[in-house]
């Protein structure tokens, strides 16, 4: 068995967690690029994974505060598979990856790092990107800023009608 390390995550997992959740509250606000929201849909957003795994890391986000996917009604579903289908085929578009990940993690025994709020991953992946860095200097290379992402993907999203 091959062993994935992502020691930059460590950052995450070490900071101080905000007060609330911050899926509910983020769409709410009007600050899109601080926030790092692509776009909407009735039901859902996407955002930049602010502790990215690759360049264009996403996350597709239910508007409603729900953390599990029995809960969700055909309605939101199916609003929510669209959005994430319109986002991997965004991540395609301007990325050019090689393949994606894309997928959820329910629950904090499953990985969640927010686990009361599920929410869709979607990860560009490209043959090398995961190479010596992370592993010996507990490093990640990252080819793109956050700011940069999402200046390459919100245009996207705005032709698209979901921004």
């Amino acid at each position: 068995m091959q062993t994935l390390w992502a020691p930059w995550r460590m950052e995450y997992i070490k900071q101080d967690k905000p007060q609330g959740c911050i899926f509910c509250t983020y769409p709410a606000q009007e600050n899109d690029r601080a926030n790092l929201v692509l776009g909407r849909s009735l039901h859902g957003f996407v955002m930049l994974n602010r502790f990215p795994y690759n360049s264009g890391h996403l996350m597709v986000i239910p508007r409603r505060h729900v953390s599990e996917l029995s809960a969700l009604p055909e309605a939101e579903y199916d609003d929510l598979q669209r959005l994430l289908r319109a986002s991997v085929g965004v991540l395609f578009e301007v990325y050019r990856p090689e393949g994606m990940n894309v997928g959820m993690n329910l629950g904090r025994i499953a990985g969640a790092g927010i686990a009361d709020h599920l929410h869709w991953h979607a990860v560009p992946r490209w043959g090398g990107d995961t190479n010596f860095m992370p592993v010996i200097g507990e490093t990640k290379v990252m080819v793109e800023h956050l700011e940069g992402a999402y200046d390459r993907l919100r245009p996207r999203f705005e032709a698209l009608g979901l921004a």
